[in-house]
């Protein structure tokens, strides 16, 4: 189920909290296309900021995918 209807963005340090993921590995799966891209903030700026809803997405998918492998296993 996709969380489509919720704009807010999120700053690194709450994506973290969310996720658990450390800052480092956040950009790397975002550069490897396994994590939602940032949006920057201001043209030209460095500032970026996350879609709570992509993030929230994301955590739902690793829900499901572990869901998925569990009742695969049985």
């Amino acid at each position: 189920m996709k969380q489509s209807t919720n704009n807010k963005l999120l700053r690194i340090k709450s994506v973290i909290e969310l996720t658990g993921l450390s800052r480092s590995y956040i950009y790397q799966l975002c550069k490897l296309g396994k994590f939602p891209k940032p949006i920057q903030l201001v043209e030209g700026g460095s500032s970026v900021a996350w879609l709570e809803s992509e993030v929230l997405d994301f955590i739902q998918d690793r829900v499901h995918e572990r869901d998925h492998k569990l009742s695969s296993a049985k």
